[in-house]
């Protein structure tokens, strides 16, 4: 495909977690809800105020809940495939093109969804990092820790691509949503009163358990910044 003009994360939930995880997220980000759609009404798209979507769900009939990408480019054929690590991702049609900026909260705190982080175990983690850069056109370059690698994203695309190398473990690729916030603390608070928990806390971020689908991190990265 060529370069994609836009990403999109998908959350994909189990029948028994869908309803109470889109919840969670319209909490999370302030956006609305589109109506349902889909053969059996099980796609539904969360929607900022101002900008362009970028975050949909899914409600899926089997397996456990999780996310994958969707990458989008104009004239593009729907196509469902996986990474050399297993991760799904669909390469879909679309002319999207302008990013949502972040919600501002009643104390003034600012924060946003901007970030999927590929967890990639240590057997396949060079051919997986090699293949979402060629998939993308972005350029790859070293993160901020030796665990970490990035995606220079273009500006004004919606979600950073962060590589995450996993400490062990040879499953599956895995990815997870991560925030950018003003102040991490007091995003944590807010996330722990629609019903999250903490799960980890880190130098840079918090992993966090919500009350239904997968976890996600709350990380102390500014909005709007680009990722250094």
């Amino acid at each position: 495909m060529d370069r994609p003009a836009w990403l999109t994360a998908f959350l994909d939930l189990t029948a028994d977690e869908y309803d109470e995880a889109v919840a969670f997220w319209q909490g999370v980000t302030g956006y609305g809800l589109s109506p349902s759609r889909g053969a059996d009404d099980e796609f539904a798209t969360l929607l900022p105020p101002e900008g362009d979507a970028f975050l949909r769900v899914q409600r899926i009939a089997s397996g456990t809940s999780g996310m994958h990408l969707d990458l989008h480019a104009p004239d593009q054929d729907f196509q469902v495939r996986r990474s050399p690590g297993g991760l799904p991702y669909c390469l879909v049609a679309g002319t999207e093109s302008t990013r949502p900026g972040p919600a501002t909260w009643a104390d003034g705190n600012r924060s946003i969804v901007d970030q999927v982080c590929v967890d990639i175990p240590p057997a396949i983690w060079d051919e997986e990092c090699d293949f979402w850069a060629q998939l993308t056109g972005w350029e790859l370059f070293q993160g901020g820790r030796p665990e970490f690698r990035r995606l220079r994203k273009p500006v004004g695309q919606p979600l950073n691509i962060l590589l995450q190398r996993l400490d062990e473990g040879d499953g599956p690729v895995g990815a997870h949503l991560d925030l950018a916030v003003d102040d991490r603390e007091a995003e944590v608070r807010r996330h722990q009163a629609l019903g999250a928990e903490v799960r980890a806390v880190h130098e840079g971020w918090t992993v966090m358990r919500p009350p239904a689908g997968p976890v996600y991190c709350v990380t102390g990265r500014k909005p709007l910044a680009e990722p250094s």
